[in-house]
């Protein structure tokens, strides 16, 4: 495969494409990705996009498919509990009991809220804000558009 001054590929490959794709689908970054040294550039990917419509269409699903990993992801983040707790020590260094690790409870937070905002943006009618509005027995509401024939000319 050519590669430019840096050593990176930068000739366009339905196997390069093949490879970007697949690992955007799981839910890892361009910008990851392109850290590979047999990767292209994330500026070279984006000449791609605009030289190649259809690497731009199957980069597009990819991402669109990437929110389905990223709420994977949320779950195994919300699960995971390893790190919630850490030992409290006193003076001389002995264990009398734990508390919340707060920073690492705050971060998991962030990373699943991030997450989540992510999704909703790749694939809002599945992970969007789904607004309906409805009376005060859940039923929804209608709304009828009534024209007045004299104003309406």
């Amino acid at each position: 495969m050519p590669k430019n001054k840096g050593g990176r590929p930068d000739d366009y490959t339905p196997e390069t494409a093949d490879r970007i794709c697949a690992r955007l689908a799981q839910g890892q970054s361009l910008r990851a990705i392109c850290r590979d040294d047999d990767m292209p550039s994330v500026v070279t990917v984006f000449a791609w996009m605009r030289k190649y419509p259809e690497f731009l269409k199957r980069y597009t699903q990819a991402k669109e498919e990437s929110a389905d990993a990223l709420s994977d992801e949320m779950i195994e983040i919300a699960d995971d509990a390893r790190n919630d707790w850490m030992d409290k020590v006193n003076a001389d260094g002995e264990v009398y009991g734990q508390q919340v690790n707060s920073e690492h409870v705050q971060r998991s937070r962030l990373r699943i809220e991030t997450r989540k905002w992510l999704a909703s943006k790749l694939k809002p009618k599945k992970y969007g804000d789904k607004l309906g509005l409805t009376d005060g027995n859940g039923e929804p509401i209608t709304f009828k558009v009534l024209v007045d024939r004299d104003t309406a000319k």
